[in-house]
């Protein structure tokens, strides 16, 4: 892995680190340690209604993020690394023209503080990567989110370009979301043609009051983004001591 990703939009980072660990055999999922979250449940929960701005800093976001002994045994903490500014998706659809730039953000617009940790269950995966970014307000979580969900509606395939393996096709398509946080929304990439065929990709964003959370898991086995999202949620209304 090269670096941690942010806002699932900068999911390049989270394949690209993992294109490279994991090798060349992507056609299939991997086994990895399923994450189990902590005990208290977070349902999904109305949008808040405050619009009084909310200033947060790195230092503070960095404390509601899980830890490596908020995970399972069998984890390991990815070392972060500067951003290369590669933009490894492209489309020639139109419709593909706003998924492609956030794809290929490495934080969530509008972003007034940002942080991210990634974890993974050993060398061929699950990678889990956990974001939170400031917007400073609930209304600007939600417009960001519906702006998201806007754009994975819009587009059916993108194309993934990894150095010196050439070019995947992958498939874009919606999923049901983890019920954790406010107006949850979820996706998944799969690789359907190229040298990554057979990789996947899922991610969820969810508002956390004024902060906007993120998790991305590539190369799991299908069960880890609810338990991981719920987890992730549940820590930081604790900590940031939201509604």
């Amino acid at each position: 892995m090269t670096r941690s990703v942010s806002f699932p939009l900068a999911l390049t980072a989270a394949l690209a680190l993992s294109l490279t660990a994991c090798g060349g055999d992507d056609d299939k999922k991997v086994a990895g340690t399923p994450l189990t979250p902590t005990p208290s449940s977070t349902p999904s929960a109305p949008a808040p209604t405050s619009t009084v701005p909310v200033t947060r800093t790195a230092d503070e976001l960095t404390k509601a993020l899980l830890e490596l002994n908020d995970l399972p045994s069998g984890f390991s903490q990815e070392k972060d690394e500067s951003d290369d500014g590669s933009k490894p998706f492209s489309s020639p659809s139109s419709r593909c023209k706003t998924l492609v730039k956030y794809l290929n953000a490495t934080k969530a617009p509008g972003s007034k503080a940002s942080v991210t940790r990634t974890f993974t269950g050993g060398q061929e995966g699950p990678y889990i990567d956990y974001g939170l970014d400031s917007m400073g307000t609930a209304a600007e979580v939600a417009d960001l989110r519906d702006s998201y969900a806007k754009a994975v509606d819009s587009c059916t395939k993108v194309t993934l370009k990894t150095e010196g393996s050439g070019n995947t096709s992958m498939k874009v398509e919606k999923i049901t979301a983890p019920a954790y946080g406010t107006k949850p929304f979820a996706f998944r990439l799969t690789g359907t043609s190229g040298p990554k065929r057979g990789l996947e990709y899922t991610a969820a964003v969810t508002g956390v009051d004024d902060v906007i959370l993120s998790v991305g898991v590539l190369a799991g086995q299908g069960g880890e983004l609810e338990p991981a999202t719920e987890a992730a949620v549940t820590k930081a209304r604790q900590v940031l001591k939201t509604a």
